[in-house]
């Protein structure tokens, strides 16, 4: 039996207010049209403070992991799997961390984190900064392994059971609402003030500015814990995520975020639309800040098919649940 094509939109519904009125004016006739055919399959409630994002929940549930609203999902240790680095490992069932260089805005009321990818790191400048830092963190017990330029690997008991709020959830928002808990933090905490002190004077620095590049001084650490034992994949396709909608939503560019959207509805709703009129099996899930549906195209009643057709189910009546 093939698998059932499945698509993952992120970013769907915006919670602002400018959010909801781009929401209002949106025109998405293709996804309307695949609404009508589908019954809602489940639904992930949370809110908008959770450490991860529905769909990052939703992603990690195929994988195998224990996805909550609470914000641990051990996204770093299931990377790790994967790549075999456990199997050279001093300790395979470790707790593992992503540690991604950043730059912090810092200002009176509040402290931004800006998107690493606007820092221009290359392999050689991320190993060169993770050489520099790696002594400090190895003080506390963490060993830090390079995976890619704007993303490293920390290995250490200290990164067990801790809550971290992903690197998506923070961009460009005031981080203070995502610090991990100061009690279980508190070594993390202070390295991360030691990191900011050491990189304010060090040559590095120096030499990001004489070129024009935004500095690092900080870093963010996510997706840690352990692997659990009983993670199992869940079985069928992975669901394929479009995420058009992430930078404008990010960046609240409310006209090319509604672009992007009757973009999908052009091409990849539609496609999934026509494979549900032929009587084919599909799901769609619908990710926003705090929840996220799914749908899929399960046998239905002739009360539930006429529901459909008189009273279908309307995007923007949906976004207000996301």
């Amino acid at each position: 039996m093939p698998d059932t094509p499945h698509l993952l939109v992120p970013y769907a519904t915006l919670p602002s207010a400018s959010g909801q009125q781009a929401l209002a004016s949106l025109q998405l006739p293709q996804l309307e049209r695949l609404l009508a055919r589908l019954s809602l399959l489940t639904r992930d409630s949370g809110d908008e403070d959770s450490f991860d994002l529905p769909h990052e929940r939703a992603l990690a549930r195929t994988v195998g992991l224990p996805a909550s609203a609470g914000g641990a999902l051990p996204w770093a240790a299931w990377q790790v799997q994967q790549s075999g680095l456990a199997d050279t490992s001093n300790a395979p069932d470790t707790a593992w961390a992503f540690v991604t260089p950043c730059h912090w805005q810092i200002r009176t009321d509040h402290v931004t984190l800006d998107d690493p990818a606007d820092l221009q790191l290359d392999e050689a400048a991320s190993r060169e900064l993770l050489a520099l830092l790696a002594p400090w963190f190895a003080g506390d017990g963490i060993a830090l392994h390079y995976d890619q330029p704007t993303r490293w690997l920390a290995e250490g008991a200290l990164l067990a059971g801790l809550a971290t709020a992903s690197l998506e959830r923070v961009l460009h928002r005031d981080l203070r609402l995502w610090l991990p808990d100061p009690q279980r933090a508190a070594q993390l905490h202070r390295l991360q003030s030691e990191m900011q002190m050491l990189l304010y004077t060090h040559p590095l620095t120096d030499a990001r500015e004489a070129r024009g590049l935004p500095t690092v001084n900080a870093f963010w650490l996510h997706g840690a814990g352990r692997l659990p034992a009983a993670a199992q994949p869940v079985p069928g396709a992975a669901p394929t995520v479009h995420s058009e909608l992430r930078t404008p939503a990010l960046q609240e560019d409310w006209p090319a975020w509604a672009q992007a959207w009757q973009a999908l509805d052009a091409g990849p709703i539609a496609a999934l639309a026509e494979k549900a009129a032929r009587g084919n099996a599909v799901q769609l899930t619908l990710s926003g800040e705090r929840s996220a549906l799914t749908w899929h195209n399960a046998a239905r009643s002739l009360r539930q098919k006429i529901a459909g057709v008189f009273r279908p189910q309307r995007f923007a009546d949906v976004g207000q649940q996301l």
